[in-house]
């Protein structure tokens, strides 16, 4: 059992833009959880009363995936993005992106002075073998210390060759916690969707994190204080 008492629920690309399963559980459970939306790519296809009435059930960022839409070479949708920012600025949510950043080496630059404050999959989703001096997983580091992004710390066995404890992947997770530790989330990526590997158990990846995160002030921080932050726990709970 892994005893956790709050949890946030991100729309699978599988479901598109219908965000009802995941709207139905926020609404049983408000105080525990939170959640991140998907809507549709045109930035006025959902009006501003629709985008409250997600905030009000609990919702607190969009998911943009860039990994099966995008072409490298063609780089980012940056302004596609920024209006999409824009529309969710006023409610005070972020912008995930599930993207690969080694494939994008100027990614400081290109999302500086960005509307909102972005959150980035898989520990960027830059696979192990590129390494942390790839110029992409660089500029997502000077995005956390400048405190523009945020990283989830999930589904460190997408991005490794290895099964558990998946120890090529360990360069990266410390080198989000040096870059800034204030700006770390951790999550289980749960129901583990698309594995082609060994199944990942979520006890073990909690574990992991344990092995990862010595300092439990630290652990804390990831598991605990950084998402109140981040996903505004304190709002609903009041």
């Amino acid at each position: 059992m892994l005893r956790v008492d709050r949890a946030v629920l991100v729309q699978p690309s599988v479901y598109g833009t219908d965000n009802r399963a995941m709207l139905s559980a926020l609404k049983a459970h408000p105080k525990q959880l939170r959640g991140v939306a998907v809507i549709p790519n045109e930035v006025n296809a959902i009006d501003d009363a629709q985008l409250e009435q997600l905030h009000q059930a609990g919702v607190r960022g969009i998911r943009c995936n860039i990994v099966d839409v995008a072409d490298p070479s063609a780089g980012l949708p940056i302004q596609n993005l920024k209006d999409l920012a824009n529309r969710i600025k006023p409610f005070g949510w972020h912008l995930e992106l599930l993207m690969h950043v080694n494939e994008y080496p100027n990614l400081d630059k290109v999302f500086e002075n960005f509307p909102v404050d972005l959150v980035f999959g898989h520990f960027g989703y830059s696979y192990a073998k590129h390494g942390v001096k790839n110029e992409g997983f660089q500029g997502l580091l000077e995005l956390l210390k400048n405190e523009q992004a945020w990283v989830k710390m999930t589904g460190p066995y997408r991005i490794c060759d290895g099964d558990l404890p998946y120890a090529d992947m360990r360069p990266l997770n410390d080198a989000v916690i040096k870059a800034n530790p204030n700006r770390l989330v951790w999550g289980t990526d749960w129901p583990h969707v698309m594995v082609k590997k060994q199944m990942p158990h979520d006890a073990d990846l909690c574990d992991l994190l344990g092995s990862w995160v010595l300092d439990e002030n630290l652990r804390k921080s990831i598991l605990v204080d950084n998402p109140c932050i981040l996903y505004d726990f304190a709002a609903l709970n009041s």
